[in-house]
């Protein structure tokens, strides 16, 4: 649980193109973090503040996000609290 930002950490092995998105339980996107950039090797992370791609404050709740980096791809959860 976050209120009101947190931070998604993750290790790339190798350079490569990452996408990282944000859907609510419906499977709406909701927040594009990182759209198709290459990364350097090496710990990343990148912080989400509770917004939606328009600015807007989004409600507390689940969400989860799609983290793919090549061809790996994973999806977690996360709850935002207020």
């Amino acid at each position: 649980p976050f209120n009101p930002h947190t931070t998604v950490r993750f290790d790339l092995p190798r350079t490569t193109r990452v996408n990282l998105r944000l859907y609510d339980l419906a499977g709406r996107l909701v927040r594009t973090l990182v759209d198709g950039e290459v990364l350097p090797a090496g710990r990343r992370q990148v912080v989400w503040r509770g917004r939606d791609d328009r600015g807007r404050q989004v409600a507390a709740g689940t969400y989860l996000y799609r983290l793919e980096a090549g061809d790996f791809s994973a999806t977690r959860r996360m709850t935002l609290v207020k």
